[in-house]
């Protein structure tokens, strides 16, 4: 999965794709580098970040959407809300990527679920202006697991059909570094829930902490790409349905190391 942030204020790319002709161009090179699904998303949720209001979302999204769909991408609506994913869908979307798993709006299982389309549910616990002071645990992968769980029961009561229902363990999002570290080492405790998992890690800064010995603002984002596709290649090995990343062409490249070893592996010892 490519990402194509159409915002001013990505933790990432500072806003380098928030011209709708350069967004269009961005999301067909994704494509072209092999990413299966390009993402699209029109409201920033790193730390901190502000909401930003419908129509200004819509705006943003609908026009890279439709060009992209007409084009023959597979585009999914990265979006918290219900009306943005309903447009999104109306405009040539096939999936929905929603970072707070219907938790910000409860117009979102039945929306999804009407279309019938694929739906990322991601583990969250508060917006992106206070989602650090909900970064407690005592067992993040038991806890983790639990709250997806009951979101996949909430989900599927309001009408989601569990086969489309993907889970993303929320890597940063109201998590210290050490918890993102301890969720990637336990990807098979989450596989075990019996959904398809994708990880979202690309340029984080827990990746930047570590090639900062310990400082996450040494290492800006745009330098973490080689780390980033070690995670690919770990999350692949780790049985993980899809990477989430910024940088296509090396995790592509990361993702298929991953599948020849683990291949190689099952030689061996089946």
């Amino acid at each position: 999965m490519g990402i194509l942030n159409v915002t001013p204020d990505s933790f990432s790319d500072g806003g380098a794709y928030f011209d709708i002709a350069g967004a269009i161009d961005h999301g067909l090179a994704l494509a072209a580098d092999g990413a299966d699904i390009v993402d699209v998303g029109g409201e920033s949720t790193r730390p901190g970040a502000l909401p930003v209001p419908t129509g200004e979302e819509l705006a943003r999204v609908l026009p890279v959407v439709r060009e992209l769909a007409c084009a023959g991408v597979l585009v999914s609506i990265d979006t918290m809300h219900a009306a943005v994913a309903q447009a999104a869908l109306d405009a040539g979307a096939r999936m929905v990527n929603d970072v707070s798993g219907g938790l910000a709006d409860p117009m979102m299982a039945p929306t999804v679920a009407a279309a019938g389309v694929p739906y990322v549910a991601m583990h969250w616990r508060a917006p992106s202006r206070e989602m650090n002071y909900h970064a407690v645990y005592e067992d993040v992968v038991a806890e983790v697991a639990a709250e997806m769980r009951r979101r996949v029961d909430e989900l599927t009561a309001g009408g989601v059909d569990q086969g489309q229902i993907l889970l993303d363990p929320g890597l940063g999002f109201a998590k210290q570094a050490a918890h993102n570290w301890t969720l990637m080492a336990h990807l098979d405790e989450l596989r075990g829930l019996g959904f398809p998992v994708l990880v979202g890690a690309s340029r984080k800064s827990f990746i930047g902490a570590v090639l900062g010995d310990g400082d996450a603002g040494a290492t800006p984002p745009a330098a973490r790409d080689a780390a980033s596709a070690a995670i690919s290649a770990l999350a692949a090995a780790a049985g993980a349905y899809c990477v989430r990343v910024h940088d296509v062409p090396a995790s592509l490249d990361a993702v298929r190391v991953a599948a020849a070893w683990d291949t190689s592996r099952g030689r061996v010892t089946g």
